[in-house]
């Protein structure tokens, strides 16, 4: 029978555990790791390497900070993101950071095993719910590349990198802007990689240099 070797990576041991037995009593994975943020997952994927690497977009390190340094690493590893996030910008960095499938969380254990199958043999493989919008997206790209640094980022992505310049802790850009603090998590790694920088510090230099002050909002 066949034997497809996953490393799963997911900063929730609960829901991670789900997916290693899932994927175990189907007799045709076999899990060779688990890990919980962007530096564990670089670790096993050097240690183990699987066949695949299943990871979160919304975990420590960040996984689009993961999936660049494993490319970096190893550069045909096969990659497949499980997550909860809908964003088209989240899908358009994950391929074109090569990921060979983008899975949305609410996914049916057949399902899943059936796209990682897939993805094993070659194919790759977008949630159809994530597809036309992510097409829509890119036509309103088309021959727009931004003019600097700040013009990637979302409103909300630029609302949270000026609450960093102002000093603010996760928790209190959180309760600015109503939102969980693992939220403010995520936004943060998402302007980290759009940016090329590695913490806030760096970040907000960027933001000064390029005096994206406008889109403070008031608090």
């Amino acid at each position: 029978m066949q034997n497809i070797s996953v490393a799963i990576i997911d900063d929730h041991p609960l829901f991670r555990d789900g997916v290693a037995c899932s994927l175990s009593e189907s007799g045709i994975f076999s899990v060779l790791g688990q890990g919980g943020s962007s530096e564990e997952a670089l670790r096993i994927a050097k240690d183990t390497r699987p066949d695949i690497l299943l990871l979160d977009l919304s975990m420590p390190g960040g996984g689009l900070q993961a999936i660049a340094a494993v490319r970096r690493l190893i550069p045909d590893q096969k990659i497949v993101v499980l997550t909860v996030s809908e964003a088209a910008d989240d899908v358009l960095m994950a391929l074109r950071e090569g990921v060979d499938g983008y899975i949305l969380k609410g996914v049916g254990s057949k399902d899943l095993l059936d796209v990682l199958v897939g993805v094993a043999a070659g194919e790759r493989y977008v949630s159809p719910l994530l597809s036309a919008r992510v097409l829509v997206d890119l036509s309103t790209r088309v021959d727009r590349p931004p003019k600097d640094p700040m013009g990637q980022l979302t409103g909300r992505e630029r609302q949270v990198l000026n609450l960093v310049a102002d000093g603010l802790s996760n928790k209190a850009i959180g309760r600015t802007l109503d939102l969980h603090e693992k939220t403010v998590k995520h936004h943060l790694s998402r302007v980290f990689f759009k940016l090329k920088v590695s913490n806030r510090t760096e970040a907000a230099m960027v933001l000064r240099d390029t005096d994206g002050s406008s889109d403070r909002p008031a608090h």
